[in-house]
C-alpha cells in the first residue's frame, strides 16, 4: 500500500498597508488603556 500525505496550506491574502496601520493603532490603544488603568485613568 502506498501512503500519500496531503498537506493543506491556507493562503490568506496579505493585509494592505492601511489595514496594517489600523490594526497597529487598535493594538496600541488597547495597550495604552491597559497601562493607564482604563478610560478613567485610575
Amino acid at each position: 500500500m502506498t501512503q500519500t500525505t496531503v498537506r493543506r496550506v491556507r493562503h490568506t491574502p496579505r493585509p494592505t498597508e492601511s489595514e496594517r496601520k489600523n490594526a497597529a493603532a487598535a493594538l496600541q490603544r488597547a495597550l495604552d488603556r491597559r497601562d493607564n488603568g482604563g478610560s478613567t485613568g485610575r
